[in-house]
């Protein structure tokens, strides 16, 4: 791969919200990419406190009917239309990753290095993040299309009884994936130059 082909995949990795089932992609292969990505994103201290649940079939099926069920106690009904739509178009994809932090590693380096305490969970997070971005470019090269959704902490107590998910992982976001039905949204731009200063 060159630098191009890199910089390329960043370019065309954008968020999908209109997803179906229909994919070619194996479970074995979302798991190598899941795998690999988790395995190779540095993280501060080396601490490798990310943590991804892979849920297929039923589960990802389950994961949209436990987040449809807990929204639907606290939108009005008058507008829980909207919110019906988009816990659709999650469900109607193939599968979602769960993101995670194992927040025992966290608090772990936080005590054994207290001078650098506040920084541990930014750190993490900064990880994480790189983590999430790693396998979404990952699942676009496969064909894949996908969001990233942030419906924890109101999910996160259910997701953990479901799922049996240790008590220290903290759930960081979700990741709905499919087979793209339609094209993404246009996506607008601040000017390069307000966001990088060279200088050389």
């Amino acid at each position: 791969m060159t630098t191009n082909n890199f910089l390329e995949a960043l370019e065309k990795r954008r968020t999908y919200y209109h997803l179906d089932k229909n994919i070619s992609v194996t479970p074995e292969r979302i798991r190598e990419i899941v795998e690999a990505s988790v395995q190779n994103t540095p993280s501060a201290f080396n601490c490798q406190s990310a943590r991804v649940v892979v849920l297929l079939g039923e589960h990802h099926d389950k994961l949209w009917e436990i987040t449809t069920e807990t929204l639907r106690k606290i939108v009005p009904a008058e507008k829980f239309g909207s919110t019906q739509g988009k816990m659709d178009s999650f469900a109607a994809g193939a599968g979602t990753l769960l993101y995670f932090e194992d927040m025992s590693i966290v608090t772990g380096l936080q005590e054994k290095f207290p001078s650098y305490k506040d920084n541990f969970p930014i750190w993490a997070m900064q990880a994480n993040g790189m983590v999430q971005e790693n396998i979404w470019v990952a699942l676009e090269l496969e064909g894949l299309g996908a969001s990233i959704q942030h419906y924890n902490p109101l999910i996160d107590d259910e997701v953990k009884v479901t799922w049996k998910i240790p008590t220290d992982w903290k759930l960081i976001a979700q990741m709905p994936f499919g087979n793209p039905t339609a094209p993404p949204d246009a996506k607008d731009f601040v000017a390069i130059e307000e966001r990088v200063k060279f200088f050389g």
